[in-house]
């Protein structure tokens, strides 16, 4: 529906109706008098040349830009500000949205981020909540917080997870330690809201107000 406005709301689609089909989850936003691919990027949290290769390398910056990985309800969405869920602000490893696959010549859909960070590091929980799971989670410890307002955060490669399914817990509140080693080590990190498809994956750039000192 975002792709495509003219449709009806309700009903079959008229016979003949040429619509929109994205390659995958985004939508389309409206180019203002001064933008470029660089800030509209920036904007919208991914890199210039991953959105100018998505719409096809155009010669010149179209009047309508398809954005991947984006939700028309997403800026209302972003209600709620966490709290950072390390001791201090870390280098971003791995960025939200459609990024190229390290080793595959294709773009791959990652719905968190990830976080350098040392082993032993404290993790927190970034608002108040209650454990909804703890487990194993490729290879490592998974902590899920649900919060009010149908939000939740999930934390990722975790090892000497403290607390336990049905825990509540407040923003800080210590949940486990980074684990891995000094080469490798980082801390997973996603927020997703409730909705009647399941738990959708939001930009943690939304919440994190550090994260968008670093974009």
């Amino acid at each position: 529906m975002a792709m495509n406005p003219t449709l009806p709301s309700q009903g079959d689609v008229p016979t003949g109706q040429i619509i929109q089909v994205p390659p995958f989850n985004g939508l389309p936003v409206q180019v203002a008098a001064g933008d470029t691919w660089q800030s509209l990027a920036e904007r919208h949290g991914m890199r210039s040349d991953l959105l100018f290769e998505v719409n096809g390398c155009p010669s010149a910056l179209l009047d309508r830009v398809f954005i991947p990985g984006g939700n028309p309800s997403e800026t209302t969405i972003a209600s709620t500000a966490l709290g950072y869920p390390l001791p201090a602000p870390a280098t971003l490893v791995l960025s939200y949205g459609w990024q190229p696959h390290p080793q595959r010549d294709e773009l791959v859909f990652n719905s968190g981020i990830a976080f350098s960070a040392e082993p032993g590091t404290e993790v927190t929980s970034a608002a108040n909540g209650t454990v909804a799971f703890v487990g194993d989670y490729n290879g490592a410890l998974m902590v899920v917080v649900n919060h009010r307002s149908g939000l939740q955060t999930r934390y990722g490669n975790l090892e000497n997870v403290g607390v336990g399914v049905g825990d509540a817990v407040t923003q800080g509140s210590p949940l486990g330690n980074v684990t891995g080693n000094v080469a490798t080590s980082f801390m997973y990190f996603e927020v997703r809201t409730n909705s009647n498809e399941g738990w959708i994956a939001r930009d943690p750039g939304l919440y994190l107000a550090e994260l968008e000192l670093q974009r």
